[in-house]
């Protein structure tokens, strides 16, 4: 009798140890995209600044002030859209979930255009706006559906699809009659984390930590949804209640993110998904691994970004969508195969 509780202790320890060696990876990742740039910085003259017993030195200016601010604010900003993607693929019951079903991109994108296009004078605005846009967007898709009962998570979709394209239409419309400042509306609708620094930083961290933190503690409610809407309240899970809470804290993960780097594509999609090869779809492991994942991946692909095509510096979302396609491609594969057998 003792053999499946061993079996699952060792599950658990599993988990945990992956989760805590990704951790690690990610630190060890950070600490690499301090040295590689324009200017490379050996290993060793990291590890003075670190100590402190390198001051006022070019090293200093470089890493403190340019790309220890940017690295740390994609790091959020990948956790966030990694965790705002594997609520929803779990709300919604669907892998192929990402932020872009709740309208939260769209929101993001037409608010920051709106700025960029009738106000250019208050440009500063423009984090604002789009988090603004970005939870407005969440909170339209809810309300046309929160009046559905049957196949509500069907209605979420199709509702999110529908805000989305309308959102997008209007954003497109803007930038071709604004057409002088195609190109700054253009860049920042790829994503890019270009000239992020501390202020952008703090913008995000506060979100960061109120929306993951309250990801990890409703994990285990997750799993609960997971079972459909009928067998959770038949435990005595308010459904509703949960579907609006994970819907609103998505919205702040995604809009926040989204918010401070502009709107980067399939992390929320690649990183739930990787997470799951590894840990399963216990929500109580998948959501802090996705977390880490959506870090680890958004820091290496800004790596890249600003490193492998130097002088020039290409948008990170253009990154993640040439890693984003295929993977999206490999996964409606993968599921049309299940399907069909």
């Amino acid at each position: 009798m003792r053999k499946p509780l061993e079996t699952l202790e060792q599950i658990k320890a599993y988990r945990l140890a992956f989760i805590f060696i990704s951790a690690l990876a990610l630190v060890l990742i950070i600490f690499s995209g301090t040295m590689l740039g324009t200017i490379e910085f050996s290993v060793s003259e990291v590890l003075k600044l670190i100590k402190g017993s390198v001051k006022g030195e070019l090293i200093n200016q470089v890493i403190v002030n340019v790309r220890l601010p940017r690295i740390l604010t994609g790091v959020l900003v990948g956790m966030n859209l990694g965790v705002a993607g594997v609520l929803l693929q779990g709300l919604i019951r669907n892998p192929m979930a990402s932020p872009n079903v709740i309208g939260v991109n769209a929101g993001a994108g037409l608010s920051a255009v709106i700025v960029m296009t009738l106000l250019p004078e208050k440009i500063e605005f423009i984090p604002l706006a789009a988090f603004v846009g970005a939870v407005a967007a969440a909170a339209l898709v809810y309300t046309l559906t929160r009046t559905s009962n049957r196949d509500r998570v069907v209605h979420i979709a199709l509702a999110g699809v529908a805000v989305s394209s309308l959102l997008k239409a209007v954003t497109s419309g803007l930038m071709m009659i604004n057409s002088d400042i195609l190109d700054i509306t253009y860049s920042w609708l790829m994503g890019s984390l270009s000239g992020r620094t501390w202020p952008a930083f703090k913008t995000i961290l506060p979100y960061s930590l109120a929306a993951i933190t309250i990801s990890l503690i409703i994990s285990p409610k997750m799993n609960l949804l997971g079972l459909g809407d009928e067998v959770a309240g038949s435990v005595g899970l308010p459904v509703r209640f949960y579907r609006l809470l994970i819907i609103s804290t998505a919205a702040i993960l995604a809009g926040s993110a989204v918010s401070v780097a502009g709107t980067i594509g399939f992390v929320g999609l690649i990183a739930p998904n990787s997470a799951r090869l590894f840990v399963g779809s216990d929500h109580r492991y998948l959501v802090p691994l996705s977390a880490i994942f959506g870090g680890i991946l958004l820091t290496l692909s800004d790596t890249i970004a600003r490193t492998v095509f130097q002088p020039i510096e290409i948008s990170v979302g253009i990154i993640t969508s040439v890693l984003g396609a295929p993977f999206f491609l490999a996964l409606l594969y993968k599921r049309g195969k299940e399907r069909s057998w």
